[in-house]
């Protein structure tokens, strides 16, 4: 019950990152998490999928050798995103101008 609840919640998810992403004003951040509604929806979708076959004993989508799959899928899925993150996301910051008093007293160029 845990597991489907929890796959369950990753579909509801999934539309909840949908709606959020169309209010950023970051496009940097727009874009880097371009994949995570569907991707949450069918790793959901999968999940439940895996759960009802456990549950009707379905023996051949009902191996835990899947499940060790699916769980490897989202650990580098995260850590893939984890470490796009920190390589792609930046925000560009406004030059500011400094006046120095002391630009005046120093030699210029000829």
């Amino acid at each position: 019950m845990a597991l489907l609840g929890a796959c369950l919640a990753l579909i509801v998810l999934s539309f909840g990152i949908r709606f959020w992403r169309r209010s950023l004003r970051n496009v940097i951040t727009k874009k880097l998490t371009a994949s995570w509604p569907s991707v949450s929806f069918w790793l959901g979708a999968v999940g439940v999928a895996l759960v009802i076959c456990r549950v009707e004993s379905i023996q051949f989508l009902a191996m835990r050798a899947l499940w060790g799959a699916w769980l490897l899928v989202i650990i580098l899925y995260v850590a893939f995103q984890f470490v796009s993150f920190r390589r792609r996301h930046y925000i560009v910051m406004e030059k500011t101008q400094v006046l120095d008093e002391r630009d005046k007293y120093l030699p210029r160029k000829k």
